[in-house]
């Protein structure tokens, strides 16, 4: 069980890296590339739907890390 919680732990922490790059400030990444009009002036429902897919995976990542720690405790 703990092999198969620390090979889906490694997994998850490679989702988060590449979800948290994704993000970007105003001129760089999802925004950058077209995808938020100028006109609207706030966030484009990719971003919105990418901020939801990182949080989600970020607390799946979070659990994954308190099952690892309780059984290797």
């Amino acid at each position: 069980m703990v092999g198969l919680l620390a090979a889906v732990h490694v997994l998850l922490a490679f989702a988060v890296i590449t979800l948290v790059l994704m993000h970007s400030g105003r001129e760089a990444g999802m925004g950058g590339m077209g995808f938020t009009p100028a006109s609207q002036g706030g966030t484009h429902i990719v971003e919105r739907n990418l901020t939801r897919l990182t949080v989600a995976v970020s607390i799946v990542f979070g659990a994954n890390t308190l099952a690892l720690w309780h059984l290797l405790d």
